[in-house]
């Protein structure tokens, strides 16, 4: 008997052969899919089940995964803008100072993972301040989290130095080595705001523990002629040259690359994680990603943060991925409604070395699952579904959305957790003002 049972609905598997299954049925048992196929093969004789949801003019896609995010800058959506990216830092660490401690990190964490899985995020990726907090928020929301300890050169939130972050990053490690929700990482913010010893042995404790190494990379073209100028080398070099590439390094942004430093990002096997929205917003370009894909460099997607992008929401963020290129290079059959819903499912997953367990939607794996509801003005007729989801869904199409089996997200509300407090929370806070940060 399973667990659960939906009946019904278009799957999209996202698996090798991308799949996609018309009237299909799944079965979850102990956390897992344990049957997945057409609903022909059990038209007269549905399995038995603890729970069963019929679906009707409903998708079902794997969890996304949110590659690159900022979950509680929430807190501070809408209050920088109109500035580049160097001067908009500026801005952001003088209201981060003002505000961050580990109580209300755990308050805008709480606000950026829950907006990340009521749009249908089950797995995210999050650099910030105090990891601790954000695991814990995460935990309780149910979501997988990919974070781990920070790194900058500079006192930051907590006024913490680099012997601290170097003891935070190896404790978080530890602690979340064997968690099933909590992937560790280590976050240094960037090749400049982070030396090159410090970034070495930052990379060090990620070697150590297997985890990811997370950093912004190549996001303007200042920043590139700023680490040309400090280290005789570009971003890229820079950090192949220190010996940081790899596997699992994941590279936030990558806006500004030539063609050598993409190569090098294939030969060492790391992967980008593209956040279009951010990049267009901040004023810092469009990022190659057709390049990327004719080097088959692994190419994940990336909300950024709500005070950089105003917006943690991954359909938008596909839909710019997709466009984008057709636009600026004026061809219009490049970059794929294909290609971009595997850049915010099963490329994520691979990125995080957990392609066995998530990303798609295959026996075996974790019953991580999204119902998208097609039964809106903008669904209908519906000629194809991967288009339709990847051109015309909204986060507000989010219907149901599952973790390991277990329901968090019902009707497009948010259960088993108390949002509505953390808001009333949140409100209390005394916030910066545009004229405090002055």
């Amino acid at each position: 008997m399973y667990d659960l049972l939906l009946s019904g609905g278009t799957i999209i598997t996202c698996n090798n052969s991308f799949d996609i299954i018309e009237d299909g049925i799944i079965g979850v048992k102990d956390n897992k899919i344990s049957l997945i196929e057409s609903k022909k093969e059990n038209i007269n004789n549905l399995p038995e089940s603890k729970e069963c949801i019929k679906l009707d003019n409903e998708i079902v896609i794997p969890g996304l995964i949110n590659a690159h995010c900022h979950a509680a800058d929430s807190l501070f959506r809408g209050l920088v803008e109109n500035l580049s990216l160097e001067d908009w830092l500026q801005e952001v660490w003088k209201a981060e100072k003002a505000i961050l401690n580990p109580e209300t990190t755990l308050l805008g964490s709480y606000l950026g993972l829950a907006e990340n899985l009521l749009a249908g995020v089950t797995t995210v990726v999050d650099m910030f301040w105090y990891p601790f907090e954000t695991a814990n928020a995460s935990l309780d929301l149910g979501l997988r989290l990919c974070t781990g300890g920070i790194f900058i050169d500079f006192p930051g939130v907590g006024g913490r130095t680099h012997e601290q972050y170097l003891v935070e990053a190896s404790d978080f490690c530890s602690k979340f080595n064997n968690s099933e929700f909590i992937i560790p990482a280590v976050m240094p913010h960037g090749s400049y705001t982070v030396g090159p010893e410090h970034l070495q042995e930052a990379k060090k404790i990620a070697s150590d523990f297997k985890a990811i190494f997370s950093i912004h990379a190549a996001e303007t073209i200042f920043e590139q002629k700023d680490i040309k100028s400090r280290y005789g080398n570009t971003v890229i070099r820079h950090l192949d040259k220190l010996g940081l590439l790899d596997e699992k390094a994941l590279l936030a942004h990558c806006v500004h690359l030539d063609n050598g430093e993409m190569d090098i990002i294939k030969a060492t096997n790391s992967v980008i994680a593209h956040n279009p929205l951010s990049n267009l917003k901040l004023g810092s370009g469009i990022a190659p990603t057709l390049d990327f894909l004719e080097k088959e460099i692994n190419v994940t997607l990336g909300t950024d943060g709500a005070i950089s992008g105003n917006d943690l929401d991954m359909w938008l963020t596909m839909r710019l991925a997709a466009t984008l290129p057709k636009g600026k290079l004026m061809k219009p059959d490049i970059v794929t409604a294909k290609d971009v819903f595997q850049m915010a499912t099963i490329n994520g997953a691979k990125a995080l070395g957990k392609s066995s367990e998530i990303g798609s939607l295959e026996i075996g794996k974790q019953a991580d699952m999204v119902i998208i509801s097609a039964n809106s003005l903008h669904s209908v007729p519906l000629f194809d579904p991967l288009t339709h989801l990847v051109y015309s869904c909204s986060k507000s199409d989010v219907k149901h959305v599952y973790i390991a089996g277990k329901q968090c997200v019902k009707d497009g509300s948010i259960i088993n957790f108390d949002i509505e407090n953390v808001i009333k929370e949140v409100r209390k806070l005394k916030m910066p003002t545009l004229n405090s940060l002055l």
